[in-house]
């Protein structure tokens, strides 16, 4: 049995038919049955293995590496066994279906699930409607985790941009642009938890004994009093928090908006500054606003950095001490207090507070020209 497909006009003679083979379609589903039932299988065992878990570690890479090279190999194998005209349609979908797939596995399925226990009681167990978004906004300790969040999307956010924007303007103009932009970046290629752990120590207080810590050790030497930075000093110790996030995100801040003030055409500055403007001038007339697009996409994608901001507040003090944010406070609530409805509900607020400034980004890159 076969189907004919006529070729569309611009693809070659009109009149030429390709045929594909109920082989051919039998093929890809026995290829892409084949997939599911390998990676399956492998799945299965490392679930249950007993093996060392070093060993399977460097197998679970293995697998990942050389699975993911297969999956693609072997249907793009079979694609190749179609007409050309009906291949260019289907090869995109086959290099974009399993990362959606595995998307949709690991993020849409179990933010359906949150959406669901959000409205059931702390053993999920008993249908409790809305009475845990209720809560939200009656409970003290969320009251104080709101603020503290809004502390981090207006403070944070704005002093990465500033400083960001201050820097790539200075860094370009500097004889050692290179090495400024280097030590910079540098704290973006450490994890959160790793910065953490680095200004624990920075912080680091201990009563009546030699101060280790870097900045008590300064305070102190200039004949000052060492400060508990992170724990007594409310509601300041939020701001010495949201420093650390100031310490890593400035750096991907420079490097953005450096890459687009070189964007901007030498012609206009030049014009500019020959019609009389000073550097200020031009900075805020020309340069600003060209770019401008820029200027919103590294503030949208900053301000969800500080949205789900976690690992700093839960390393530095736990979320003691006020500190506590929307994220420590589920994280809290869902694997400490062993409360599902109300920790899946902070979740997907948490959601909700993130989806608008991701939709602006995208929104932003597609004018770009990014889709």
């Amino acid at each position: 049995m076969e189907t004919q497909l006529k070729r569309s006009p611009g693809t070659g003679d009109p009149q030429t038919r390709q045929r594909i083979s109920a082989g051919a379609v039998l093929l890809s589903l026995l290829v892409l049955l084949g997939n599911i039932a390998v990676n399956g299988a492998i799945f299965v065992f490392f679930r249950d293995s007993t093996l060392n878990p070093l060993i399977t570690a460097v197998l679970a890479v293995l697998w990942g590496v050389l699975g993911i090279y297969l999956i693609y190999y072997t249907l793009n194998w079979a694609a190749e066994r179609y007409p050309e005209r009906l291949r260019r349609r289907i090869l995109p979908f086959i290099f974009v279906g399993p990362a959606v797939l595995l998307l949709g596995w690991l993020l849409v399925l179990p933010a359906l699930r949150t959406l669901y226990l959000s409205f059931f009681n702390a053993s999920s167990e008993k249908f409790v409607g809305l009475a845990n978004y209720a809560a939200i906004f009656s409970d003290r300790l969320m009251g104080t985790a709101l603020r503290n969040n809004l502390l981090w999307v207006f403070v944070g956010t704005l002093a990465c941009v500033a400083l960001g924007l201050l820097i790539a303007i200075l860094a370009d103009r500097s004889s050692f642009e290179k090495l400024a932009k280097s030590i910079i970046f540098m704290p973006m290629a450490i994890s959160f938890v790793a910065a953490g752990v680095i200004w624990k120590f920075v912080y680091y207080y201990q009563p009546g004994t030699e101060q280790i810590g870097l900045l008590n050790a300064i305070v102190t030497a200039f004949g000052g009093e060492p400060q508990a930075w992170t724990s007594m000093l409310q509601p300041w110790n939020n701001f010495f928090l949201i420093l650390i996030l100031i310490w890593m995100q400035t750096g991907f801040a420079m490097v953005i908006f450096s890459a687009a003030i070189k964007g901007v055409p030498e012609d206009i500055l030049e014009a500019a500054r020959v019609d009389g403007a000073g550097e200020i001038k031009t900075f805020f007339r020309i340069m600003i606003p060209y770019i401008s697009t820029t200027i919103l996409t590294v503030t949208t994608t900053i301000i969800v950095f500080t949205l789900k901001i976690f690992d700093v507040v839960m390393v530095m003090t736990g979320g003691q001490y006020d500190t506590e944010v929307v994220a420590t406070q589920f994280y809290r609530q869902f694997f400490m207090y062993r409360n599902f409805g109300y920790g899946s509900t902070l979740a997907i607020v948490l959601l909700i507070a993130v989806t608008p400034v991701i939709l602006i980004n995208l929104r932003q890159f597609r004018k770009q020209g990014g889709f």
